[in-house]
């Protein structure tokens, strides 16, 4: 692995991309009065906040923020938890959200309460896919898709003006 950081976006690009996949999020949803946003535990949490609010802003949609913890390492020893109550979510489109799409597992696994409900539809947001899936995932929604190689790393950072995608 390389040590030299390749800064792919800065904040203001985030931002840009951000406000871009709402809205697309939007477009493919602008009959709906409520959409949930179910964030994976940290950047893609974070990420989840970051459209909604922007959304918001642009629509007249309700969101409804859910947090989704999994071990990211081994999801199949563990059960997924959501933060709300999964009857809440109920007959109303979810938007999957990640920061990452690497190879898909870890948005496959998180996909599991999901399934058991009578959602709307679901579709996946992220921002950056890498188009490494291993799983049967892809985003419907994506700020940049990157040509990498399997040992690079793609870290990404979303802190106001020092959020930022860096290949390394």
């Amino acid at each position: 692995m390389s040590s030299d950081i390749n800064l792919i976006l800065g904040a203001d690009q985030i931002r840009k991309k951000i406000r871009r996949i709402a809205y697309e999020i939007y477009e493919f949803n602008f009959k709906e009065k409520k959409l949930v946003f179910a964030g994976i535990s940290g950047q893609g949490y974070q990420l989840a906040e970051l459209l909604a609010a922007e959304l918001e802003a642009i629509s007249g949609i309700e969101t409804v923020l859910v947090e989704v913890s999994l071990d990211k390492e081994n999801p199949h020893f563990k059960e997924v938890k959501l933060s709300e109550d999964i009857k809440k979510l109920v007959k109303f489109p979810v938007i999957l959200v990640d920061d990452v799409l690497n190879t898909g597992k870890t948005l496959m696994y998180s996909l599991g309460p999901f399934l058991e409900l009578n959602t709307k539809k679901i579709e996946v947001a992220v921002l950056v896919d890498r188009g490494y899936s291993k799983f049967p995932v892809s985003a419907r929604y994506k700020g940049v898709a990157l040509s990498t190689t399997l040992n690079d790393h793609v870290q990404v950072t979303l802190k106001g003006d020092k959020s930022e995608v860096c290949l390394v």
